[in-house]
């Protein structure tokens, strides 16, 4: 079967605003004939018609190109050492301090950061901004209803503490929510932010292509305060961070320099 990812890919920019061009070819066009298959289609042009007739099969493709997959304190130990970094270097040169929560998915990452604030009792001079691009998963995160497979990370006491239960859902409690401002923010295609004092941004870039990562590397060290830090996934690697104007302090955490 030839598939025409040319027009495909031409179809969803002008439609959703979404560059497919940036992701790894052989990754994202995996992705599309799996999820073709699954719809019944063995074309784009019928796929796209099915796109706009079906919001469940809608749903489904969008889910599947943004890549929306993360749960709370994701990596324990490497959340952890950015606590670590963050209490010990960065937030000791500030008053107040902004972070922000890159392609944040279902808003398990920037609650998880609201959680450790709020157990370090640095609430008031903290400000979370979580994005992504995909309208649908950031209503969900706004929501803030999660399975026991999400928080299974969590301590129970800090379960109960920040969590409540909701039928069979867990809802992450006001004193948290509060704490987080979502917001559509595409990294290929929108403007960033300034005065960052931290970016997480993780187990995102390893689907785009090289240039179009490094450029987003360019975009983050722009976006921070000097000796802001970058907190990116474990299956990541900024090979050569000084190109970037950044320090490497451990596997995944980087300093704006």
């Amino acid at each position: 079967m030839e598939l025409d990812y040319k027009f495909l890919y031409e179809w969803v920019l002008k439609e959703f605003g979404i560059e497919l061009n940036a992701y790894k070819d052989a990754q994202m066009q995996r992705r599309l004939a799996a999820i073709m298959r699954k719809a019944g289609v063995d074309n784009f042009k019928d796929y796209t018609l099915k796109i706009k007739q079906d919001e469940a099969i809608r749903k489904e493709f969008l889910n599947q190109i943004t890549i929306n997959v993360t749960e709370f304190f994701r990596n324990k130990e490497k959340f952890e050492e950015f606590q670590s970094v963050l209490f010990s270097q960065v937030i000791p040169k500030y008053k107040d301090i902004k972070i922000w929560s890159a392609a944040c998915s279902n808003g398990a990452e920037p609650y998880s950061i609201g959680i450790m604030l709020h157990k370090n009792r640095f609430v008031d001079k903290a400000k979370i901004i979580a994005s992504d691009l995909d309208r649908d998963i950031l209503a969900r995160a706004k929501k803030g209803l999660y399975k026991n497979r999400d928080i299974k990370n969590i301590e129970n006491d800090d379960v109960k503490k920040y969590f409540d239960i909701v039928n069979e859902d867990y809802e992450i409690k006001d004193n948290v929510k509060k704490m987080v401002s979502f917001k559509k923010h595409d990294l290929i295609m929108d403007k960033y932010e300034k005065d960052f004092h931290a970016i997480i941004c993780r187990n995102v870039t390893i689907y785009f292509k090289n240039e179009v990562k490094n450029d987003i590397y360019r975009k983050f060290h722009q976006a921070l305060v000097p000796g802001g830090i970058f907190f990116i996934g474990a299956t990541e690697g900024m090979y050569n961070p000084a190109e970037f104007g950044f320090k490497k302090l451990s596997s995944s955490i980087y300093e704006k320099i």
